[in-house]
């Protein structure tokens, strides 16, 4: 596992262990997409120059493969004509532009590897970028779940605090009114009851509404 596949395991495993405790998920994850984006910038970047340097490298692996070849087709030419001298001289070129074709071959597949490894961080960080969007989304849509039961529980509680006073206070009047009604119906009911009573009854009420009648003039209630 190569150095930056360790770090991004660990920076990954570190922002779910924040999310978890973060009073703000939303604000966390935006500073880490910012960190995420300034490195895939980065590495693109690199990218771009690996590509430019390998594509130097190949130039120099054929052009070395090219005049190595060339050289060996010289010597056979001079070794047909008789003239060893220049044979050898065109082999010994030959094998100098052998070395330095597998040296810069060398360096070439390097690059080539190079630039795979980079390709496969470089997907890696888009994907966790992609991955840490999607979680952006959702605490988002999380957040404004929360936010509109917030003002519909709100909404709600001001609307049943304005039914609830009315409909009391509705209440409180249809209650008096039964209270009323009931009061003026047994009083009536005792009228029809004291126009049956007997005499002795008559008079006794008399007596009793005499005395009531002078205890309110000895309050000062009747004149």
């Amino acid at each position: 596992m190569s150095l930056m596949r360790r770090m991004r395991d660990i920076t990954v495993a570190t922002l779910n262990e924040r999310l978890e405790q973060a009073e703000d998920p939303v604000k966390l994850i935006d500073q880490y997409l910012a960190a995420q984006r300034e490195q895939i910038m980065q590495s693109e970047k690199v990218h771009r120059q690996l590509m430019v340097h390998a594509q130097s490298l190949r130039q120099q692996v054929t052009s070395a493969e090219q005049l190595r070849d060339k050289r060996e087709q010289q010597a056979l030419i001079a070794l047909k004509a008789g003239e060893d001298h220049v044979a050898k001289m065109a082999l010994q070129e030959k094998l100098l532009q052998e070395e330095k074709y597998e040296q810069f071959k060398e360096l070439y597949d390097q690059s080539k590897h190079s630039i795979v490894e980079l390709e496969e961080q470089l997907d890696q960080l888009k994907r966790d970028f992609d991955e840490v969007l999607s979680k952006r989304q959702y605490y988002m849509a999380r957040l404004e779940s929360v936010r509109l039961q917030k003002r519909m529980n709100e909404s709600m509680q001001g609307s049943l605090g304005i039914n609830g006073r009315t409909f009391h206070r509705l209440e409180e009047r249809i209650s008096d009114m039964e209270l009323e009604t009931r009061s003026l119906r047994d009083v009536r009911q005792m009228g029809r009851e004291l126009a049956h009573a007997g005499g002795e009854m008559q008079q006794a009420l008399e007596r009793e509404l005499s005395q009531l009648r002078t205890k309110l003039e000895k309050e000062g209630w009747l004149k």
